[in-house]
């Protein structure tokens, strides 16, 4: 999947994107978005997921995956950037941001965390066949649900909390035929274009892509906001809308997961450090450990 190309190549991500998936499949695949009825009004989806507190210990179920009913959780603090991402954006087109999350009933909760913070509309995707979905059938029903409305723009964190596949944005963004730029520092529009500071390990690239394209959002891009006492209850009011994988036109084959969790070990526990004494023998000591390390 195309994440981006740096600004000075002076490549088109949109563009290049229909190229890749013509060498990749063959054909060039449109890169579909129902049509809008106003298009000064920029309209945002961001991912958000329902996370079992991240500060508390977390509970396995029997079929070795995390239970994420009748333990408390909320929204993925990497979610909160995506959010507030999306609303500055928002604010400055006039736009409106739609969260969309998968997850059981307690999910909800993530969804009206973000809408307290100002988002405008909620969607949630909740179904008993999706207990212990896979990446790629998380990221089937996220673009299908995504595909039901007109959309500039899917903003979503880099990596979840209690997953940290770091994989779901891109795979939702192939499926939905649009370039992904990830690891967004900054985030900015300009002239009718996405522009972001890409974060590397030496610092930065500057990438640009047309729109509709996704993108995902570090922590440091920006600080989250907090809620409101009258967020809090205008979130009550907003429209919330929840689907089940039929109303998605989802067969049965498409969410079917193809990874299965066979079993778990606990981490083995560290072993005290070695002290030495004499400080001669150090030098001796640490090459030897440097050795049984295959570090030299």
């Amino acid at each position: 999947m195309l994440e981006g190309t740096r600004r000075g190549l002076g490549i088109d991500l949109h563009a290049a994107h229909r190229i890749y998936r013509h060498a990749l499949y063959g054909m060039s695949l449109p890169l579909t978005n129902p049509s809008r009825e106003d298009p000064s009004r920029m309209n945002i989806v961001v991912l958000v997921k329902y996370i079992p507190n991240p500060d508390s210990t977390p509970q396995i179920g029997p079929d070795f995956r995390l239970k994420r009913e009748g333990v408390e959780g909320g929204l993925d603090p990497g979610d909160e950037h995506g959010v507030e991402a999306a609303l500055q954006l928002a604010e400055k087109t006039g736009g409106e941001v739609t969260v969309v999350t998968m997850g059981p009933e307690p999910a909800i909760a993530a969804v009206r965390r973000a809408l307290s913070m100002g988002a405008h509309k909620g969607l949630q995707v909740t179904d008993d066949s999706l207990k212990g979905a896979d990446v790629l059938v998380t990221a089937r029903v996220l673009a299908a649900a995504i595909r039901r409305s007109p959309f500039d723009l899917v903003v979503a964190g880099v990596e979840s909390t209690d997953g940290y596949t770091g994989t779901l944005p891109m795979t939702v963004a192939e499926l939905l035929g649009i370039p992904s730029a990830t690891f967004a520092r900054h985030l900015e529009l300009d002239d009718g274009a996405l522009k972001l500071e890409r974060q590397t390990e030496m610092g930065y690239d500057v990438v640009e892509s047309s729109l509709p394209a996704l993108v995902t959002l570090t922590a440091g891009a920006n600080e989250p906001r907090y809620p409101t006492l009258k967020g809090i209850m205008q979130a009550k009011q907003k429209p919330m809308e929840t689907l089940s994988v039929a109303d998605l036109g989802l067969s049965p084959a498409e969410v079917a997961s193809t990874q299965e969790v066979l079993g778990i070990e606990a981490v083995p526990a560290k072993g005290g450090g070695e002290i030495l004494e004499d400080p001669s023998e150090a030098p001796t000591r640490i090459v030897e450990f440097l050795k049984k390390a295959k570090v030299i």
